[in-house]
């Protein structure tokens, strides 16, 4: 039973990490690398994340610059992060690639943070889903008596912990990036 439950709180780490994550990847009108996690290149026919292939710092609180190694990509970059749904148009001096972040609008920081809110509602709805498999693994155990019903009911008082414990954590992430959203 205390491998199942080390199982459950993995997957809800894991849960919680892949919602830190996305959040990271989205745009709060400040220049932030992680925006450009998700963005592919076709690289010699090999989709490849822009991280590796360019040095990407901050300029500016709004500007991104991201140096290709290879000056040769420099085109692919741009076209890469033209076609993503940055919204995003880059400028290419011949040498680097700047991306200007806009002020965001009042209207587009609620529209954000409606997003933001249905992730952390899917991610609790996952987390819940996880719960949901632990019962029923924890009820098939009892049913073939490999634990008996007071290890049944403290299996799932316990995995309903760890639910609560990451259903909050989720809450606390939105109501951070909603903060930072909100921020001017």
């Amino acid at each position: 039973m205390k491998e199942l439950l080390n199982k459950v709180e993995e997957k809800m780490k894991k849960t919680l990490s892949a919602l830190d994550t996305e959040y990271a990847s989205i745009r709060a009108g400040r220049a932030n690398p992680a925006v450009l996690d998700k963005i592919m290149v076709d690289y010699y026919g090999v989709p490849t994340k822009i991280q590796q292939m360019a040095a990407i710092s901050v300029a500016e609180a709004r500007i991104l610059v991201i140096q290709p190694w290879d000056m040769s990509s420099l085109k692919l970059i741009e076209k890469a992060i033209q076609v993503s749904d940055l919204g995003i148009n880059p400028t290419n001096d011949g040498k680097v690639i700047r991306i200007a972040f806009p002020q965001l609008t009042e209207e587009r920081r609620k529209e954000i943070v409606k997003d933001i809110h249905k992730l952390g509602e899917e991610r609790k709805v996952t987390i819940r889903g996880i719960r949901r498999d632990a019962n029923e693994k924890l009820k098939a155990m009892k049913k073939d008596s490999t634990i008996t019903e007071d290890d049944l009911k403290d299996g799932e008082k316990k995995t309903q912990t760890l639910t609560d414990k990451y259903c909050k954590e989720v809450d606390d992430l939105a109501k951070k990036k909603e903060k930072e959203i909100m921020e001017i």
